[in-house]
């Protein structure tokens, strides 16, 4: 007696096999734990040293000049021409926030004085200076 051709297919597994998924989100996992943090370091600025104490706070300005004489409100880019508007916008009227400058060392100082004077201006009472603590042997 010939079997028929259908009683002779294969029964189908119906279970789910994930291994391949989760050795591909393993691995977009480890490259974006590795990346992330690459990507929050913010404006490049080669800061002078100096011996002083660290201060800690939890909500600040920063406002940053890179080599290049370029000017960042919290790692946005803002012209000279622009920052006095856009700095009394960030700031508003919360005085008990500090703001911060960090320059390059090879920023001409008349363009930090500028800055300081634009931040006085708008009324900010907390003002600090960013620096790299000197290595001590």
């Amino acid at each position: 007696m010939k079997k028929n051709k259908k009683s002779r297919r294969r029964k189908t597994i119906s279970e789910l096999n994930i291994t391949n998924l989760v050795d591909v989100t393993f691995a977009l996992l480890i490259i974006f734990m590795i990346t992330a943090p690459m990507m929050t370091q913010g404006v490049q600025v080669d800061l002078p040293k100096t011996d002083s104490e660290n201060v800690e706070v939890k909500e600040s300005i920063q406002i940053s000049i890179n080599n290049r004489s370029e000017i960042f409100i919290n790692q946005k880019r803002i012209s000279l021409l622009e920052f006095d508007k856009e700095f009394k916008r960030v700031f508003g009227n919360r005085l008990e926030i500090p703001v911060f400058i960090n320059a390059d060392k090879k920023v001409p100082y008349g363009l930090v004085v500028r800055v300081i004077s634009f931040v006085q201006k708008a009324g900010v009472v907390k003002l600090g200076f960013l620096t790299e603590p000197i290595n001590k042997r």
